[in-house]
């Protein structure tokens, strides 16, 4: 009997695990950062930075808003993609509701906010308008599919909505990698290819997720919640 077919799939097993070990790590890191926020002070490092943004008093509610609501829907989502998680259907629900309000009505919309004040050319405005649009219309979507009892497709759209989220995750991950490499995000364009390289690869990650599954996977019918 041939082993190497299950040689293969072990060996990818391994590591999509390791990758969502990385991951957890991650999220981790930028949650736990956002503790320092929880004196509601403007004398933070970033916060300090952003003083005239702050001064407009538009600023300081949309970046709360943003970080802690992104920070708990990235907890949330990580842990809802693991299949074991799938037998308690009901904490599916609740959890899943959880995610998709905290998008509409916190981390997305003070997102939109806060892209008025990052100042860093049209190029990069852009990227961030059309990431938390896409953001906003992929969740919705997924939650339209699920009402309709179509789990195939509220899956697909579910992924393309936690990689977006990923994005705090891989925008800070590259603003670290070209500081490591020396540039930082000082020098001209380096925001620019940030901007789009912290949702471009991750949702073209999804796209082929998608494509994969489409491929083998028949269709799952389940009552809507």
């Amino acid at each position: 009997m041939d082993k190497r077919p299950l040689s293969w799939l072990r060996g990818n097993l391994m590591w999509i695990r390791l990758l969502r070990i990385i991951a957890l790590f991650w999220i981790l890191i930028l949650s736990l950062s956002t503790l320092e926020y929880l004196s509601f002070k403007n004398d933070t490092d970033f916060l300090r930075f952003k003083a005239e943004a702050v001064k407009s008093g538009w600023y300081l509610p949309a970046f709360y808003s943003h970080i802690f609501g992104s920070s708990v829907i990235l907890l949330l989502g990580f842990f809802q993609f693991i299949k074991r998680w799938h037998h308690y259907k009901t904490l599916h629900r609740i959890l899943g509701k959880v995610y998709i309000l905290g998008i509409l009505f916190f981390a997305a919309p003070g997102a939109y906010l806060m892209t008025f004040f990052i100042n860093r050319g049209a190029g990069v405005f852009a990227s961030f308008i059309i990431q938390n649009t896409l953001w906003i219309t992929f969740t919705i979507m997924a939650w339209a599919y699920i009402r309709k009892g179509d789990v195939n497709n509220h899956i697909f759209m579910m992924r393309r909505s936690y990689a977006l989220a990923f994005a705090a995750v891989t925008l800070r991950f590259y603003i670290w990698l070209f500081s490591v490499l020396g540039n930082g995000v000082a020098f001209e364009n380096n925001y620019l290819i940030i901007a789009f390289l912290s949702w471009v690869p991750n949702l073209l990650l999804v796209e082929w997720m998608n494509y994969r599954d489409k491929q083998r996977v028949p269709a799952m019918q389940a009552p809507a919640p």
